[in-house]
């Protein structure tokens, strides 16, 4: 079940929402360093996400689920947000380079269908980044934040989700190693614990975050017919009957 769109936006101005954003972003920005010129897609609740690179991709767009319902983005300039049904996207085939999916695969009942019309707006070679919860996480745990509502997942789960909608994994992080604290003294020492996490890979960051690339070509496996030796029956060739006696 998707969350409430103020209560989303109310986490992201709070301080945990602020480092949330920040530690996440940084992240994200790692994975997709350059779009220039390129469109972008944030689909579920990624505004936080997307300001980065709307001055330098050719175009950026946020889709929110019906569901959870849609804010105004940005907020001093034309809007560039739409509320859509995740799984039947307004767009046509082929026409998005970037997209960046955050609070949604664990929302969505229908992750597989959601993945599967990412893959068709998708262009040939386009990337999909996906944020999603820690299974193993504590934020997934409590309930003071985004993460711990929804599907958690563990790096199976989300492999072969995303392979069961052909896209193939080709990189892989975790981010928020810090637990939830809403505390400004504890939060200071986000950097450092972000830090700590990541040079020792600890299991218990708040979120995967997994770069994909969609599969144009999906192997299909040739099963081959074992061939079966046709056994000749022998064919009678015709002859004259007997005549038979005058009578």
């Amino acid at each position: 079940m998707f969350p409430d769109v103020v209560d989303l936006r109310s986490f992201y101005a709070q301080p945990l929402g602020v480092v949330t954003r920040r530690l996440i972003g940084r992240a994200i920005r790692g994975r997709f360093d350059n779009v220039r010129g390129l469109s972008v897609l944030g689909i579920g609740y990624a505004t936080p996400y997307l300001g980065v690179f709307r001055e330098e991709c050719e175009r950026a767009l946020a889709f929110m689920p019906g569901a959870q319902g849609v804010t105004r983005w940005p907020s001093a300039a034309p809007t560039l947000a739409a509320l859509v049904h995740e799984t039947e996207l307004p767009l046509r085939d082929g026409m998005i380079d970037r997209v960046i999916a955050v609070h949604l695969l664990e929302m969505t009942p229908d992750a597989e269908d959601v993945l599967r019309e990412v893959w068709r707006v998708l262009a040939p070679g386009g990337r999909l980044l996906c944020v999603v919860p820690n299974r193993r996480g504590i934020w997934a745990r409590v309930d003071n934040n985004p993460f711990g509502h929804g599907r958690p997942f563990s790096r199976t789960q989300i492999t072969d989700l995303l392979r069961g909608a052909l896209f193939t994994p080709v990189a892989w992080s975790e981010a928020l190693y810090i637990p939830p604290v809403q505390r400004n003294w504890f939060l200071r020492g986000a950097v450092a614990w972000e830090r700590a996490g990541a040079s020792l890979a600890l299991p218990f960051a708040a979120v995967h975050i997994v770069e994909a690339t969609k599969q144009v070509y999906k192997p299909v496996p040739l099963k081959r017919r074992a061939s079966r030796l046709q056994v000749l029956q022998p064919v009678l060739e015709p002859v004259l009957s007997p005549a038979r006696p005058d009578g």
